[in-house]
């Protein structure tokens, strides 16, 4: 379930930092997923964003299943994820900055022990200091936002999923904090380590709460009552009450893009979709619109992936 986001201030959805690191749970969620046959396909709030980004993207992560580089950015969010996440195995008079900081090196060696390629990011020691003080920076950030000491979650990293109908994708992810109050409402919690979106631009991040929304609506019949995204790249923390009309209008929302995938899966039209966002894609090269080639799709991955059968 990979940060670009002190350099891009203006991007019109989610930072390319927030794009990496889910990018990395992503990873994560297709791990755990159970093995599916082809009639089976997953889909998640990710994947339905690369799609509507770029199809042809989608087919480069999806289908394709091309590795990306490792970044120091997503390293660095990954990081503080854990951070956050192991922050509450402690008593709660305990979780203090102090306490989260010292966190850092072993959540670091576990990091590296999964992925050696990320120490090859850091030149020399200094480099690799500079980039631990800004994932302190973040943490500090975070205590701004509330007092974890007043907290106590009843889910971390809970990996969620539900059929959206017989014949339709299995709809999945993995949200970082799920609490419940006394009187029993839900509040699902995100952490974003780049700053939060423009006025106006706040769709996209919604969209994947709104989609997580759903599914515990859908596999536990209650509907949370609130959505809230912290973003520790700014201090700022967006929320959003969602409502049962409204869950009616993300499973429409689903059904479309996901007829939209199995369209291009049949018709084998990836074509890309241009932005400002091309210039941080890892797969710019193999792009069409870039002059590149794409690699030729192996034998049945279309049907594992997407459970059609390309047109001849």
């Amino acid at each position: 379930m990979q940060h670009l986001d002190q350099d891009i201030p203006d991007l019109p959805s989610a930072t390319l930092a927030d794009d990496a690191v889910e990018e990395a749970v992503e990873v994560a969620v297709e791990a755990a997923a159970e093995v599916r046959p082809p009639s089976r396909p997953g889909l998640s709030p990710s994947r339905a964003n690369d799609f509507l980004q770029c199809p042809q993207l989608f087919r480069f992560r999806v289908i394709d299943r091309l590795p990306e580089p490792p970044s120091s950015a997503a390293a660095r969010g990954t990081l503080v994820h854990a951070v956050l996440e192991h922050l509450f195995d402690l008593p709660a008079p305990e979780r203090t900055l102090a306490a989260a900081h010292a966190l850092l090196p072993e959540q670091w060696a576990t990091l590296l022990e999964r992925s050696p390629a990320i120490g090859e990011l850091f030149a020399d020691p200094a480099e690799l200091a500079e980039w631990l003080t800004s994932a302190e920076a973040l943490l500090a950030t975070y205590f701004t936002l509330e007092d974890p000491t007043r907290i106590q979650p009843r889910e971390r990293e809970l990996l969620v999923s539900t059929e959206l109908d017989e014949d339709g994708p299995q709809l999945r992810g993995i949200i970082d904090r799920v609490d419940v109050a006394p009187n029993g409402w839900v509040r699902v919690v995100d952490y974003k380590t780049g700053r939060s979106p423009r006025a106006g631009f706040e769709s996209s991040a919604l969209f994947q709460m709104r989609f997580y929304a759903y599914v515990i609506w859908r596999t536990r019949g209650v509907l949370p009552k609130r959505l809230q995204l912290e973003y520790l790249g700014d201090g700022v923390i967006l929320t959003h009450e969602p409502t049962e009309a409204e869950m009616a209008t993300v499973e429409a929302r689903v059904r479309s893009i996901w007829g939209g995938i199995e369209d291009a899966a049949r018709s084998g039209d990836w074509r890309p979709r241009t932005s400002k966002l091309c210039d941080w894609c890892s797969f710019k090269a193999l792009c069409p619109a870039f002059g590149g080639t794409p690699p030729e799709i192996p034998e049945g991955a279309v049907e594992r992936s997407i459970g059609v059968v390309p047109a001849a």
